[in-house]
């Protein structure tokens, strides 16, 4: 029964419980030939039994072998999330080795699938890490630190919002044999910062730098002349081979490169002059979310013990 017992979990993975039955018979007649009175109904029975044997030790060896959950890169895990209200991705970055793992941007309204990734993953959260105060959506740092133990808010110093970690141009955020630089980006707001990751060739902009444009300048102490200075500074002076990743896409892109944005953004290709002159004519709408945002932003989220007052 051991071959049979193999070959049931085989079918019971392949095919589902549904057609396990038929497929079993059909192709391996001879094996359920060896024992007398194995009906269908037995088999059917043997194959629910079996198929979450069969899952629950996939799974267990898939949380073993991290190195599996990385894809074509064993050192690293890297997924991008999308909030499809505000438009907000939010990064996972962890170290298969040993597990460490932060998440950039998180949205209060998606702690849930955030949360339920780092366990399925088997990872350690140990930051939650802000760009800046957001102004269109909650952080979900507050949330994600009640429920995960051990996990600490990262934001900027300058912001002057609540953290458990105030960063501040050339700090290091380390995660397992993974290491961030802080770039200090303001311009959109005063507390923006960059994260590059040089090991993997890629840089995290918030919204200094979007995807053919850039974030607003007119609120949150917003500077265009500084804005310019910055994207031009410290995320241009950058290898043109990186890519940037923002904190927003609102066309459906997810990525973008450093030589791409100094070559096709219609913004930051002009002059500091004329930039400050398209920014001023924008004529943007108050954001809607924003007597919302800023003050549960500036305690990193709503769920922050010191806005439970």
């Amino acid at each position: 029964m051991a071959t049979a017992s193999y070959h049931v979990g085989v079918l019971a993975r392949n095919y589902g419980r549904r057609n396990s039955v038929k497929a079993g018979l059909r192709l391996f007649p001879a094996l359920f030939s060896q024992t007398r009175g194995f009906s269908a109904r037995a088999f059917s029975q043997f194959v629910v039994v079996n198929k979450s044997d069969v899952l629950s030790n996939a799974q267990r060896n898939f949380q073993r072998d991290m190195s599996a959950l990385a894809g074509k890169d064993k050192n690293f895990i890297f997924r991008q999330l999308l909030d499809y209200k505000s438009f907000t991705y939010t990064y996972l970055l962890a170290d298969p080795e040993s597990k460490d793992a932060i998440l950039i941007d998180p949205v209060i309204e998606m702690v849930d699938r955030d949360a339920k990734l780092v366990k399925d993953m088997g990872l350690n959260l140990k930051y939650v890490v802000n760009t800046h105060v957001h102004a269109d959506h909650v952080t979900g740092s507050g949330e994600l630190k009640t429920r995960i133990p051990g996990c600490k808010s990262m934001i900027s110093a300058v912001s002057k919002a609540q953290a458990d970690v105030k960063l501040k141009e050339g700090d290091k955020i380390t995660f397992g044999n993974l290491e961030l630089e802080v770039r200090s980006t303001p311009g959109h707001t005063n507390g923006c910062l960059t994260y590059v990751l040089h090991d993997k060739q890629m840089a995290f902009t918030g919204d200094a730098l979007l995807i053919r444009g850039c974030g607003r300048t007119d609120f949150q102490e917003g500077s265009s002349a500084t804005l310019y200075e910055s994207v031009h500074n410290k995320i241009f002076s950058l290898p043109p081979n990186y890519t940037l990743l923002p904190a927003h896409d609102y066309t459906g892109q997810t990525s973008t490169t450093v030589e791409e944005e100094k070559t096709l953004n219609p913004r930051l290709t002009k002059t500091k002059e004329q930039f400050i002159k398209i920014m001023e004519d924008l004529n943007l709408p108050y954001p809607k979310q924003i007597d919302k945002a800023l003050p549960a932003n500036m305690v990193c989220g709503l769920q922050d013990a010191t806005s439970k007052g």
